[in-house]
């Protein structure tokens, strides 16, 4: 089943320089409720898709459509039928910031700059569940179907790592977007491929943030491509898990803005340095 870039879901929000802000898997567009409207305000344009699979975007019934190449695709053609008038940042969380990246290896010098969260980038950072699951992923599927939206959203009220942060709401978004993603979204994560070979030709100004409590890839492995990707800056969310930009928005939102307003003003500080403090 091909799907059309017109047939992607997304949400838009401003007026100005483009922000395109892609979610990670069994999530959706609605992952971006407090920095959209934060984007929004300060001036951009901002853009929210569904990814395929997710949210209210199409779910083929392939276990084809699944990999993380077909979906790499999809978005970019999405992306080129936006027809931007100039070059868009990227924010991506996870899957989105595999996305991110794979983005602008394929196309070098088509983005303005790159904020990643929590990144995902190579099949090694992944969590001990997540390899098992790459390995046998009709559990996860079989997970996804029989698991109540209720049962979803108590285990995120346990979570130590996002417990305290997460609101009632935010935790409801996403047990909701988890039970209305496609099951066959358990197949991407076994079908990317490993980007470090790749992130030293990276030439765009980025910004990495990542939660030093994150279960879901492995934090050090944010330490390990800040220490790779040239001209990025850097900082760790304390005590946060994998979801910064849903348990701390105020946090992430000003760190995301000030590293946009200095793409803006085009500063020397944002341009060929490795880290820069956020206090």
């Amino acid at each position: 089943m091909a799907i059309e870039p017109q047939e992607i879901n997304y949400l838009v929000e401003g007026r100005g320089a483009p922000v395109i802000l892609i979610h990670g898997l069994a999530a959706s567009c609605y992952d971006w409720s407090a920095l959209l409207p934060a984007l929004a305000s300060a001036g951009y344009r901002a853009y929210a898709p569904d990814l395929i699979g997710h949210g209210k975007s199409p779910k083929p019934e392939s276990v084809e459509s699944y990999q993380a190449g077909t979906i790499y695709s999809v978005l970019a053609a999405w992306v080129d039928s936006l027809a931007l008038d100039q070059p868009p940042v990227f924010i991506g969380h996870s899957l989105g910031g595999y996305l991110s990246l794979k983005y602008e290896i394929q196309k070098p010098g088509q983005m303005a700059g790159m904020v990643l969260i929590d990144p995902l980038y190579s099949p090694n950072q992944l969590s001990r569940l997540l390899r098992l699951l790459n390995r046998r992923p009709e559990w996860g599927e079989a997970a996804l179907r029989l698991v109540p939206e209720w049962l979803l959203n108590a285990v995120l009220g346990l979570d130590p790592t996002n417990a305290n942060d997460f609101s009632e709401s935010a935790r409801q978004q996403i047990a909701t977007d988890y039970k209305r993603a496609s099951v066959r979204i358990v197949h991407i994560p076994a079908t990317i491929e490993d980007l470090t070979p790749h992130l030293a030709q990276i030439k765009v100004p980025s910004m990495l943030l990542w939660g030093d409590r994150d279960l879901t890839l492995s934090p050090t492995s944010f330490a390990e491509l800040h220490e790779t990707l040239p001209n990025n800056l850097s900082k760790i969310i304390q005590d946060s898990g994998h979801q910064p930009h849903i348990g701390k928005p105020e946090q992430v939102n000003a760190l995301v803005l000030d590293f946009l307003e200095g793409l803006r003003q085009q500063e020397p500080a944002i341009i060929g340095v490795k880290s820069l403090s956020f206090d």
